[in-house]
């Protein structure tokens, strides 16, 4: 079979535009998608690709270290300053508990201290791809259970470099040093030279490290002002795309992880005018080469191995899975973490991670693991991160449900209400509290529904009464009065969970009229088919206003840009109501929607004709004729 690098792109791309839709069409993760992709073009199905799919995978591991770098640009300095408990605390006890639990189950099964150890140390690792590609998939990075996880993560992406340096100290003393150096990886897999002294090695990293600190705040602002004047786009993403490998080689230089490098370019960066352009140009980049990562990840499983070993490959990912589950639901319990939160973590790093092929392979060298042994834990590390996104697929459809609600304060007593209204509000954000200070303005008052911490706090200091609670639970809609309501307002962030509220508002309390606000069109459909009285678009009114006033910018008078806006409202309400009906036969849905824009454009050219001819008969929002104050003064 052809191995040319265009035959291998031709296949590895193909395998992620084949599979992708195909998990997401059926409820999967894109990250699950590309794993099974590459076992099936991989040596053990189809063949597409032999050994030389572990050398792909090295180079897409570049993809992790622009995933860091995005991180990084998210995160501002006060940001990670503030993570610094979670990171250090959390993170280094859940390395060294994992460690040395793993390491005395090896010593338990006959192994000797040294590979065991060295065992525990690798396999203490998590797979920073796998997690983070999909809780930001999932929406769930921003949540504490996420951010958390994260915390953890870095603090392994950060150990890296301290367990690659204490495998040659495990090492059979028979081994010449000259050698062990030698075959010494950096983070890139390459080999260093001649040792040097433990002075000059920190010199070096502490120069570098301030260098990027000094550079990314003072000195690439103006580089980047530079480029953006000359108006050339790909000269940008050049740049970007310069500034992540040129940290990545520095950290390759030094020894360090190249992911951990990009990772402090991005938090360097992140106050810069220029993060979002930064975030723009480097995001395709990163998407695709992790997908081949993934994709990777998968044609490497050496299923030969597995069904020769099938018996103690499958005892050691379930005693990993399980022994690492059990260090970090204790850990995450005197951490803070309760309910899904906590499970979230418990069942999110259970895996082992990609440095350890790196950590393993060197070991190999070293002799700290014997061949057949390295052999059977490789193996295992690729089947546990082949696992974990059905490990996040069981949390999502069987543990988040459950539990009512994806956020930290999910276990929280609810509330008791002291006072019943007619109207009940769930969700008292960004959408939700104008609502509110309408009602409350002609008299009306709510009762007010949320659960976010910080939000109730935020509108309590404001004077208003919000209610913790959990309002996809009929009895916690029962104590705020929804069998007397006459309207539950249904406005949280998380389209699922205005779903869920909006199922048991319909099935316990049939006769409760029910508003929601939804993101976008997909989301208008599924509430009005799950019986939603109605159903607005979050953005749909401030979009519109927007358009007014650009129109009027432009030259238009104030009640034709108006009477266009209401026009235009008023022609998407009705087109929302006929793409109801056929909006699961998408083909039939975008002709009509098509047709419907250009009868719309076609409507509003011919009114202008008739302006310019001089009909400009006021209007009203009912009737497009204006009334102004004077003539309601009359």
């Amino acid at each position: 079979m052809d191995d040319s690098f265009l035959y291998m792109a031709f296949v590895f791309l193909m395998a992620a535009v084949i599979s992708v839709p195909i998990a997401s069409r059926l409820g999967l993760s894109s990250v699950l998608g590309y794993l099974v992709a590459g076992v099936i073009i991989g040596p053990f199905v189809l063949g597409f690709i032999g050994e030389e799919g572990e050398d792909i995978m090295h180079a897409a591991e570049f993809g992790v270290v622009m995933m860091l770098f995005l991180i990084g640009l998210e995160l501002q300095p006060s940001v990670l300053w503030k993570m610094r408990t979670s990171v250090l605390g959390l993170g280094g006890l859940q390395v060294g508990l994992s460690a040395a639990v793993i390491c005395a189950a090896c010593m338990v099964f006959g192994m000797a201290f040294k590979p065991a150890l060295a065992i525990g140390l690798i396999l203490a690792l998590s797979s920073t791809a796998i997690v983070v590609q999909s809780l930001n998939e999932k929406g769930w990075f921003k949540t504490s259970g996420g951010q958390a996880g994260f915390s953890i993560l870095l603090f392994q992406d950060i150990a890296f470099i301290p367990i690659l340096a204490m495998l040659p100290l495990l090492a059979p003393e028979v081994l010449d040093p000259e050698l062990v150096m030698a075959a010494a990886p950096a983070a890139g897999g390459e080999a260093v030279g001649d040792p040097q002294p433990a002075w000059f090695v920190t010199l070096k990293v502490l120069v570098v490290l301030g260098g990027i600190v000094v550079v990314g705040r003072y000195v690439m602002r103006y580089v980047f002002r530079a480029i953006a004047s000359t108006g050339i786009s790909e000269v940008f993403t050049a740049a970007a795309l310069a500034l992540v490998i040129g940290v990545a080689l520095l950290m390759n230089f030094i020894g360090l992880s190249p992911a951990l490098g990009t990772f402090l370019a991005g938090v360097v960066l992140a106050d810069s005018e220029y993060r979002h352009e930064l975030e723009s140009d480097v995001e395709p980049f990163k998407g695709l080469l992790l997908g081949l990562f993934f994709i990777a990840v998968g044609a490497t499983v050496d299923f030969n191995l597995i069904f020769e070993n099938p018996l103690t490959i499958a005892l050691i990912v379930l005693g990993l899975m399980v022994g690492k589950a059990v260090v970090l639901n204790i850990l995450g319990r005197i951490f803070g973490l309760k309910g899904a939160q906590l499970w979230l973590v418990t069942l999110g790093l259970s895996q082992g991670g990609e440095f350890g092929f790196v950590l393993f392979s060197y070991a190999g060298q070293l002799e700290v693991v014997s061949r057949d042994t390295l052999g059977l834990f490789v193996a295992a590390i690729a089947v546990t991160m082949a696992l974990t996104p059905l490990l996040f697929v069981l949390y999502e459809k069987v543990i988040l449900p459950r539990s009512g609600s994806n956020q930290s304060e999910s276990d929280r007593e609810p509330d008791e209400v002291e006072e019943q209204g007619s109207v009940i509000i769930v969700g008292f954000g960004r959408f939700g509290h104008l609502i509110g200070r309408m009602l409350r303005s002609k008299g009306i008052r709510p009762t007010i529904m949320d659960n976010d911490a910080e939000h109730i706090e935020f509108w309590r200091n404001l004077g208003f009464k919000v209610y913790f609670g959990d309002a996809t639970r009929h009895e916690l809609l029962t104590k705020a009065g929804a069998a007397e309501a006459k309207l539950l307002v249904i406005t949280t962030n998380q389209h699922e969970t205005n779903m869920r509220i909006l199922e048991a508002a319909k099935k316990h309390f049939p006769k409760l009229k029910v508003f929601v606000s939804a993101a976008g069109r997909p989301e208008t459909y599924a509430l009005m088919e799950g019986g939603a009285d109605r159903v607005f678009r979050e953005y749909l009114g401030t979009s519109l206003l927007m358009g007014i006033e650009s129109l009027q910018a432009l030259g238009v008078r104030r009640f034709n840009a108006h009477r266009t806006a209401w026009r235009l409202m008023r022609y998407d309400e009705e087109h929302m109501q006929e793409g109801l009906q056929m909006w699961k036969d998408r083909p039939t849905y975008f002709k009509r929607a098509k047709e419907r824009i250009e009868q719309f454009e076609e409507g509003e050219l011919r009114q202008v004709a008739k302006e310019v001819a001089g009909d400009n008969e006021a209007w009203d929002p009912g009737k497009f004729v204006e009334r102004t104050d004077v003539e309601l003064d009359k």
